[in-house]
């Protein structure tokens, strides 16, 4: 992301969700209520206005984003599997006794707008940096903020993740959590990957899960996005968002394990592909 500035990509994935919504085939795989959402958010917010947002819907951007499947195969339904991946982790982390929620690099997601109401008794975080949650902030209140969800604008390079969440008041480390991290790691080094993953230990309770995302290592060391590689790595630079991490599905046990994540779920926690990105769970 461009310094001082919103998130490209947090933008084109919330744009992505209302197109999803039109397509019959991925409205059905969307979290209920996830595209009406969303369009409020983006209208409060002063994001996008109505005609975009018509557009948006629109079968001729639905044939626009067909059409550049080409260059990420399934990439743009995958979004769809993705939000109910991520959704599905977070409604059985709080079946399971979590009682946190903490959305890293929220962008314009609503889950926790959407699902603050429907479970009081849970804390919703999210946190995202300052240039693109003063957006997020603005039409979550003029929505009506619950008072467990808590937005949290920080700069995750300046200042570390536990140091973020406690200065709420409203976050308590002993408590099991669950944490979605969407969309995000590829974003990030290395060092500061293997960093998240260590902070968010340090930051959770017993019991606490993380559900991500990340995209494979291809034979030539850098992420792989098939036959166009190269050029979405080029775009990506391009927009000032480039792709720095990924990792080969074999190595993301030992990987995890270093930072005090057990990827052993009995399955659960095994990494299944849409698209270009692998979909995982662990927990501790």
């Amino acid at each position: 992301m461009q310094k001082d500035k919103p998130s490209k990509t947090a933008h084109k994935i919330a744009m992505g969700m209302l197109t999803l919504g039109a397509k019959p085939e991925t409205a059905d795989i969307l979290p209920t209520g996830i595209v009406a959402a969303t369009e409020k958010l983006l209208l409060a917010s002063g994001i996008m206005g109505p005609r975009a947002i018509g557009w948006s819907k629109s079968r001729l951007t639905i044939s626009i984003y067909d059409a550049f499947d080409w260059m990420l195969p399934g990439q743009f339904d995958a979004l769809a599997d993705r939000k109910a991946f991520c959704e599905g982790a977070v409604r059985e982390a709080i079946a399971a006794g979590a009682r946190q929620v903490l959305v890293l690099g929220a962008g314009y997601d609503t889950i926790g707008y959407r699902l603050a109401p429907e479970f009081p008794h849970v804390n919703f975080f999210e946190i995202d940096h300052p240039a693109t949650a003063r957006f997020k902030i603005k039409g979550i209140v003029a929505l009506g903020q619950r008072d467990n969800h808590y937005l949290i604008a920080a700069d995750l390079g300046k200042r570390t993740l536990v140091e973020t969440l406690e200065s709420q008041g409203s976050w308590y480390r002993e408590t099991q959590t669950v944490i979605v991290a969407e969309g995000l790691l590829m974003y990030l080094s290395a060092n500061a990957v293997h960093e998240l993953f260590a902070q968010c230990n340090a930051a959770s309770g017993a019991g606490s899960r993380i559900a991500f995302t990340y995209i494979p290592t291809g034979a030539d060391g850098h992420p792989d996005a098939g036959r166009w590689t190269g050029l979405m790595l080029w775009l990506q630079n391009l927009i000032g968002e480039p792709w720095l991490w990924s990792i080969r599905p074999e190595n993301l046990g030992p990987f995890l394990a270093e930072a005090g994540w057990n990827y052993d779920l009995g399955g659960m926690g095994e990494s299944k592909k849409y698209g270009i990105e692998f979909y995982a769970m662990a927990d501790k």
